[in-house]
């Protein structure tokens, strides 16, 4: 979707697992996904689904909206 329509989900997923000191295996573990995905996510290669977004904010006790956003192809250059 990223390449079609120029815009994409920009994520914090890398800040709140570094804060808190995890590898990314073990967030993989505890929201239920490979390694593998949450290396994509964190290189914002990947767009989870939204259940795997609020599991993840879940996890880190925060709302949604403070790790993912959507980003449009006019809003790149802010």
């Amino acid at each position: 979707m990223k390449e079609d329509f120029d815009d994409y989900i920009k994520n914090k997923v890398y800040e709140h697992r570094v804060l808190r000191k995890m590898s990314q295996k073990e967030l993989a573990d505890s929201v239920g996904v490979s390694k593998q995905t949450i290396f994509v996510m964190e290189k914002n290669n990947y767009s989870p689904s939204l259940v795997l977004a609020f599991r993840i904010a879940n996890f880190f006790g925060v709302d949604v909206n403070e790790i993912f956003s959507y980003v449009r192809k006019d809003e790149k250059d802010d």
